[in-house]
């Protein structure tokens, strides 16, 4: 397909779409770049999907072959809950990302965006037999709501699904183990919160492991009591206070996200 072609498909997206598609795209290609802003991309692996507003079987997921800074609004691909692409694009998609997000979306009503991540500190924590520690204030809040689940290879077996959403249940944090970090929500802007909490606590725990002394556990109960307290201090995960400062600063940066 041309570039010019391809050009064309995008600039009609937007007068093709819902005002809450449109929306929905605009904070999934933020999301994508703030990853790559972050040093938490794979090159063209790993991927961000989202719920089709009013849909319930079409999502949106990023363009096999394109890096995270270049994701638009308009050249994510929507595809529907098989992996198969509903509007015309000039991209395929990576069918071994489609299946862990097409799983969790179906197995999860509330889980409109899915983030999937293969950081260096998430894997290395993902490697540990006791994963992630009590050693943080960043750890108590995906460790309140935390699942794991176990590798079996690259996740192109459909049989997979079944048992990662059992062990995923109403989770909104999972380390997938020897792979990577992931987590959903009902919005992007949760989502990446999630994981930006998960991903730091993964950090500090990699950080600290380095340091060769004996580490200081949190007391129990106060493990036991973050999960009341966690939707306080985060006021109601990163809709309210967080993404709209993470959107001003990509738009000063970078507003090409947006087109």
């Amino acid at each position: 397909m041309t570039n010019d072609l391809n050009n064309q498909i995008a600039a009609n997206v937007k007068d093709n779409v819902s005002a809450a598609e449109w929306q929905m795209r605009v904070d999934l290609a933020a999301c994508y770049r703030l990853i790559a802003l972050y040093g938490w991309d794979d090159l063209v692996f790993t991927h961000i999907s989202a719920r089709v507003p009013d849909s319930d079987d079409a999502f949106l997921i990023n363009p096999y072959g394109l890096l995270f800074e270049e994701i638009t609004a308009s050249n994510l691909v929507k595809v529907n809950q098989a992996g198969e692409k509903i509007d015309a694009s000039a991209y395929d998609i990576n069918p071994a990302g489609f299946t862990i997000h097409s799983a969790v979306h179906e197995a999860r009503s509330d889980a409109h965006c899915v983030i999937h991540l293969h950081t260096s500190d998430g894997v290395a924590v993902s490697t540990q037999q006791q994963g992630l520690l009590p050693i943080s204030q960043q750890s108590l809040f995906p460790l309140s709501n935390l699942a794991y689940h176990d590798y079996e290879g690259v996740a192109l077996n459909p049989d997979e699904k079944v048992r990662l959403v059992a062990d995923l249940a109403d989770a909104n944090f999972m380390i997938l183990r020897n792979h990577g970090l992931l987590t959903c929500a009902h919005t992007v802007a949760d989502a990446f919160l999630f994981m930006y909490i998960m991903q730091r606590a993964c950090e500090v725990q990699i950080k600290a492991q380095s340091g060769g002394r004996e580490l200081t556990m949190i007391a129990p109960q106060i493990l036991a009591g973050i999960q009341a307290a966690s939707a306080e201090v985060t006021k109601g995960a990163g809709g309210d206070i967080a993404w709209p400062a993470l959107l001003r600063k990509l738009r000063r940066t970078d507003p090409s996200f947006a087109e």
